[in-house]
């Protein structure tokens, strides 16, 4: 956007408390004032530009807008080259709305279409100009809107736009728990996650699924979904009610080593951009994870100790059951009784738990562990999965079934111990290399093995001490790596940074064996790493560098942010803190012992419903 040609100076920007609307308040030559109001509806952007004249006298001007569309695919933005692409149309234009069209080698034919309302003084192929006389004190309104869509269809105009919008944060807002705090840090902490997650919730034909973060994963990832909707169970189970019903209709059926996967497991990711549609990425329908099926089974045994809703579980009990079959049949690649990963798509991930970069798997040495391997918390998942579907089975009356899941999690939990624990680090190993060799290295994947509580008491004891060391803990939350390991760098994505939703869980885990103080410790260190970000929005992750006084923590400068995840991260934090637990059975919320944080000298509840 140019007045007169030139570029607008930023007076400031804000975001509506409910993340509805984007207004930038901008300068431009003269005494022209120009407020830009954005928000996003149904796939659609919304823009409100209100133009002032602030000079006491009359002023002419023009206001002009560029504009182009590419049809970059994201994994194009994110920097992948490609051989081919398809073919873009010649520009379609009328007085008030310009059409741009691409046909994908996928055959999909794509749109992005522009309307102005009231139509510009001239509109070419790429760019629009508006022409202004306006009297001393006098305003123009002018309203853009960009739909991005496979087809054609009817737009709204802002107003009706924005209360759209705004109506539908407000009803997701009373299904849900009020909180009120004293500090008021802490209430915007807690107010923007609220918002941010409802942002991220999307409408799928399975119910609504929390999207996992923007920019790069505005789509559904089976991990990501479910930890997230393990992090808010007792805030809002009807996330939980949708992931599940989501994941079980996309759970794999056959075997197609194209996308790694194998009957019974649980999706990773989907895309249906044009190069995952052509195979060009196997991220169309994606299973290269190794925790997203036992994790889905811990969810379901998690949503049903919460609501009771026995008709839930029976109906996705054969998912259940085809998730169990793919942990003991195709899980286990070389029946050793762990689970391990090893890729076969062609592009896919090289690592398949939730450190996923290529260098995120190593030994003590610095040398990359090499596949099958089994990662340390996927043994403990598998162990949480097996003794939640005891209890699922055991409320279905199928109780030989669910004696024997129970018997098969303890004989785990014996192995893992004997396999796992290092005794000379004080910590159960990263992983299990093909040789059964070791990852002796110090890392945040021993504290989900305390969430998922396979780990002895005098274990758990000291796996806290060494993640709570100052080697492990950066001052702003345990790092990813311990910073005396070989391959230790706080900028790096998974090998010294410091993840929030990690942070919650091990905080979670620490809280499941009575070490509250701890627990308190992260859950206060996030919570003063809000301060130094906008929004007071954890990222995705920031950098894990040793806190130092007076400075914030190191941006990592690609994070996604919101990552839905880290958002919620807050929420699991609190309830571990207040210790709560919903009885169902008798509709009451219990808590037992609560926490004492410095920062939190006090916190008001209004429940929703239970059950």
């Amino acid at each position: 956007m140019r007045v007169d040609g030139t570029r607008p100076l930023l007076v400031r920007s804000s975001i509506a408390h409910d993340n509805s609307i984007l207004t930038i308040e901008l300068a431009g030559s003269g005494m022209v004032r120009i407020c830009r109001s954005r928000l996003l509806w149904q796939a659609t952007a919304y823009e409100r530009c209100r133009i002032q004249n602030c000079a006491k006298t009359s002023i002419s001007f023009s206001l002009d807008f560029e504009f182009d569309a590419d049809f970059s695919d994201l994994f194009e933005v994110r920097g992948m080259k490609r051989r081919g692409r398809g073919r873009q149309f010649p520009v379609q234009s009328s007085r008030s709305e310009i059409e741009f069209a691409y046909e994908g080698l996928d055959r999909q034919f794509r749109r992005t279409i522009i309307v102005f309302d009231p139509a510009p003084a001239e509109l070419a192929q790429k760019s629009a100009t508006f022409r202004f006389h306006l009297e001393a004190g006098a305003e123009a309104i002018t309203d853009i809107a960009i739909r991005c869509s496979p087809e054609n269809g009817s737009l709204l105009n802002f107003d009706e736009a924005k209360t759209e919008a705004r109506a539908a944060a407000y009803a997701m807002k009373t299904k849900e728990p009020g909180i009120a705090a004293p500090n008021e840090q802490f209430t915007a902490w807690w107010n923007h996650s609220v918002v941010d997650l409802h942002m991220m919730l999307t409408e799928t034909p399975h119910g609504l699924y929390p999207y996992a973060g923007l920019p790069w994963y505005s789509t559904a990832f089976g991990r990501d979904g479910i930890i997230t909707a393990l992090e808010c169970l007792w805030f809002n189970p009807n996330i939980a009610r949708g992931v599940l019903l989501y994941l079980s209709a996309t759970q794999a059926r056959d075997e197609n080593p194209n996308r790694d996967a194998q009957p019974g497991k649980i999706l990773h990711e989907t895309r249906n951009g044009e190069m995952s549609t052509l195979g060009e990425v196997p991220f169309d329908r994606y299973y290269g994870s190794v925790d997203s099926t036992p994790l889905f089974v811990m969810l379901g045994g998690a949503y049903f100790e919460h609501t009771g809703d026995l008709d839930l579980v029976r109906l996705i009990w054969p998912n259940i059951e085809l998730a169990l079959n793919w942990i003991d049949n195709y899980g286990d690649v070389d029946g050793d009784g762990f689970i391990e990963y090893t890729r076969t798509a062609a592009g896919g991930l090289r690592n398949q738990g939730w450190k996923d970069s290529d260098s995120a798997i190593f030994h003590a040495d610095g040398s990359l562990a090499e596949g099958p391997i089994a990662v340390c918390e996927v043994q403990a998942y598998v162990y949480a999965a097996k003794r939640a579907a005891a209890k699922i089975a055991c409320a279905l009356g199928k109780k030989s079934f669910s004696e024997n899941l129970a018997e098969q999690a303890e004989t785990l939990r014996h192995r893992f111990e004997e396999s796992f624990w290092c005794e000379q680090i004080s910590t159960y190993a990263l992983a299990l290399d093909r040789n059964k060799k070791p990852c002796r290295v110090r890392a945040s994947n021993a504290g989900h093995c305390l969430f998922a509580a396979i780990a002895g008491e005098d274990r758990a004891q000291r796996v806290a001490v060494t993640l709570m060391s100052r080697e492990s803990f950066s001052g702003w939350g345990v790092r990813t790596v311990a910073a005396n390991e070989k391959r230790y760098d706080p900028g790096s994505y998974h090998n010294g940074s410091v993840w929030p939703h990690d942070n919650a869980i091990i905080a979670a885990g620490f809280a499941r064996y009575g070490l509250m103080k701890e627990a308190e410790k992260i859950f206060t260190a996030l919570f003063e790493a809000t301060k130094f970000f906008e929004l007071h929005r954890l990222p995705e992750l920031f950098c894990g560098f040793p806190r130092r006084h007076d400075e914030g923590p190191a941006a990592y400068p690609v994070s996604c942010s919101p990552q839905t995840w880290a958002s919620c991260a807050i929420f699991l934090l609190l309830s571990v803190c207040l210790r709560i637990k919903v009885n169902r059975s008798e509709g009451e919320i219990v808590f037992t012992n609560p926490g004492t944080l410095e920062f939190l000298s006090g916190v008001s509840i209004v429940p929703s419903r239970i059950g």
